[in-house]
């Protein structure tokens, strides 16, 4: 996951573009939710981004500006038990999110 998240063969967002926090889940697992941090939120400032050149940086603003604050989109995970298919789930949606905006 060090190489940042593939988008299209293209566009690759760097991984310290990416911010990833953890918290407790309120889906499936038993007692385990109580205990474990498997919630993932994935942001990525698509208005800061150096990733993408400007007009399609605008464009996907543009065709997103219902999900940005403040210019971040921000994707939440918490479908699965385990933290890290909570952590690719997230960043398979961002992609695709990213990917139909521009």
């Amino acid at each position: 996951m060090d190489d940042g998240l593939r988008v299209t063969d293209r566009w690759v967002v760097p991984s310290a573009e990416l911010r990833e926090r953890f918290s407790r889940s309120s889906g499936p697992g038993g007692q385990g939710v109580n205990t474990t941090d498997s919630r993932v939120e994935l942001s990525f400032d698509l208005a800061a981004t150096t990733s993408l050149p400007p007009t399609l940086r605008a464009r996907a603003m543009d065709r997103l500006a219902g999900r940005l604050v403040d210019g971040v989109l921000t994707i939440a995970a918490s479908e699965h038990r385990a933290q890290l298919a909570n952590r690719e789930a997230a960043r398979e949606r961002l992609a695709t999110l990213l990917r139909e905006a521009v």
